[in-house]
């Protein structure tokens, strides 16, 4: 096992289960009852919370009882939960654990963070179907978008399939701790197709267009949850290359999304680029979804600096769209899109100059000691390259979003005027690039920064706290699995809580029981995966029973924990003192129980 089951993680002392009476071991078999005592339950309707007792059996809720009512006899396990809060298990609905699907059965980091269900397949990257040639063309698309190590895929994948029902297959027979379900992808699904015509972004033929048409429809009959593609100029491959499907004409999305029509199901999941979104993109999109009354439209909705106000077009014209009976989505995320920079991660602001290639080559200690000599401190602090102009841009003109991680609660609202390193320069008469060196250099060259890009154009999260309250906006966008060496966005169901709900101080708070519902039962509503999201009798129980005032992060840092010694970013959460999928425990006190309940997903 290449993944740690309890590695880097630090248990809570606060609070633990209380066992009332029965065996508080934990045991493979979900088929005896259990009685979740005195729990704050809020259930994932957005109903307001109460007091209850929730008791399970063979993986589903069975009853609802006001609290200390519900009969115990008989029951293998009684738990006193005193008050903690009960949820649903997160359902995140935008992940791309693809590849580390196939050989990590732990799902981490999302499985540390109260998910139970997971879906894949996202922003038209993935590993099926796959001609075996194009192998490691399609590592290095997946490296280049999503930025996860291709040694460690390279290493990791097993292949052993070609079709993407084959690969569901390969996926079905194998144990993991939650459950998962995937998308087929316009990258690998065009080359499939296409071959380098395909991976060239060229036209696709009528017959092309057929062929793609018969290989979605063949995935949906297999458990496909739908369909993604990427069409923003951002996602490029490792070598620079345009996803494929970037610039597909409408021809080929309208056979694609007609093809999970006929199934009476089905997403079709898009990256657009941002700017153009409510014009070039809309249009198509209404039409879509006017033509296919069975499919899902779901684009991804940022804050792009370049056209900051954008997002109040788009949620007027996706206002109007569902007026007008048209099923369209915005999958929003509960945070600025940013990434976290350190001397080991895939971006810092001294990288960006000259002087870095004399150390860029050296382990990390090596890195560190050559970083404390002044001769090279000076180079990075105070020389300005001859490059046009290069560093100045990327780095110099951005310090004023550049913001010190100083704590494991990493602050994501934090303001440019009081907390940035060109304000805190401008404030101890300190140049900011001395601030930044020591930073990075600071906890032996594991400091960090965090930086972002999307969705902070108006220097705090009002546009965020706006799309979250937005009737049909969905929350996802985590990409967890992804980004490893820049972000730790895998968190981003903690952070729904924990900040929006309980911390915020620069705006106001937004409601515990909306917020719970956003990311379960609305986001399983996505995928029609109505057994779970919500806790009532009949339904499944995937629960997370969690300590809300100690809810919290552990601090950010660096593994070498995948495949190849692959880096990745984690971090690891505080407070869930119990997770459950399908009625096993799969977490107990932040660690796992060493259970692999999960399944594969099919729609």
């Amino acid at each position: 096992m290449r993944i740690s089951r309890t590695a880097h993680t630090t248990i809570p002392q606060r609070t633990t289960l209380k066992p009332v009476s029965g065996n508080n071991g934990n045991n493979s078999t979900n088929n005896k009852k259990t009685v979740i005592r005195n729990a704050r339950l809020v259930d994932g309707s957005g109903a307001p919370e109460s007091l209850n007792d929730v008791t399970f059996q063979d993986g589903i809720i069975t009853a609802i009882d006001p609290a200390a009512k519900a009969p115990t006899a008989h029951a293998h396990r009684v738990i006193d939960a005193d008050g903690l809060l009960l949820t649903p298990g997160w359902v995140d609905i935008h992940t791309h654990y693809d590849a580390q699907a196939t050989w990590d059965p732990w799902l981490t980091p999302s499985s540390w963070h109260g998910v139970t269900t997971a879906v894949m397949g996202n922003c038209g990257v993935g590993f099926a179907p796959a001609q075996e040639d194009r192998h490691e063309w399609l590592i290095e698309l997946m490296e280049g978008v999503e930025d996860i190590p291709g040694s460690a895929m390279t290493e990791g994948l097993t292949w052993g399939w070609r079709s993407f029902p084959e690969y569901i297959d390969t996926l079905a027979a194998q144990k993991r701790v939650i459950d998962i379900g995937s998308q087929i992808a316009h990258g690998p699904l065009r080359a499939y197709v296409m071959g380098d015509r395909g991976a060239a972004n060229e036209t696709a033929t009528a017959e092309d267009i057929a062929l793609m048409a018969k290989y979605v429809d063949e995935a949906m009959a297999h458990g496909a949850l739908g369909f993604s593609t990427s069409r923003t100029p951002i996602h490029r491959s490792k070598s620079g290359e345009l996803v494929p499907g970037t610039n597909a004409e409408t021809n080929e999305i309208f056979a694609i999304a007609e093809a999970m029509n006929k199934h009476g199901r089905g997403v079709f999941q898009f990256a657009p680029e941002h700017k153009i979104l409510p014009t070039d993109e809309w249009p198509w999109m209404r039409e879509m979804a006017a033509r296919n009354k069975n499919v899902t439209v779901s684009v991804n909705l940022n804050q792009d600096d370049a056209a900051p106000d954008v997002w109040r077009t788009v949620l007027n014209e996706l206002t109007r769209a569902q007026n007008d009976d048209l099923n369209i989505i915005a999958q929003v995320a509960g945070r600025s899109i940013g990434v976290l920079m350190c001397l080991e991660g895939s971006f810092h602001p001294l990288a960006f100059h000259p002087a870095w290639q004399q150390i860029a080559h050296l382990p990390l200690n090596e890195k560190v000691k050559a970083m404390r000599d002044p001769v090279l401190r000076n180079a990075f602090v105070n020389e300005i390259p001859r490059d046009n102009g290069f560093f100045e841009g990327i780095v110099l003109s951005r310090l004023w979003k550049m913001f010190p991680v100083t704590d494991a609660n990493i602050n994501y609202e934090p303001d440019p005027t009081k907390d940035s390193v060109d304000a805190i320069g401008k404030a101890t008469r300190v140049n900011p690039m001395d601030l930044v060196y020591d930073q990075l250099l600071s906890n032996n060259g594991r400091g960090m920064l965090y930086m972002p890009f999307f969705n902070y154009s108006y220097g705090d999260l009002s546009m965020t706290h706006e799309l979250l309250q937005h009737e049909h906006t969905r929350n996802g966008l985590s990409d967890a699995g992804a980004h490893c060496g820049a972000i730790c966005d895998g968190g981003m169901p903690t952070f729904l809580l924990t900040h929006w709900v309980r911390d915020r101080q620069r705006g106001p708070r937004l409601n515990l029981e909306k917020m719970v519902q956003r990311q379960t039962r609305k986001t399983a509503e996505v995928y029609g995966l109505l057994d779970r999201g919500l806790i009532a009798p009949g339904l499944r129980a995937d629960l997370n029973l969690i300590d809300f005032e100690a809810l919290s992060f552990g601090m950010p840092q660096m593994v070498y924990d995948f495949p190849a010694n692959g880096r990745r970013l984690v971090q690891h959460a505080k407070g869930y003192v119990g997770t459950w999928v399908n009625g096993t425990q799969i977490v107990a006190s932040d660690e796992f129980t060493g259970e692999l309940p999960g399944q594969l997903l099919k729609g």
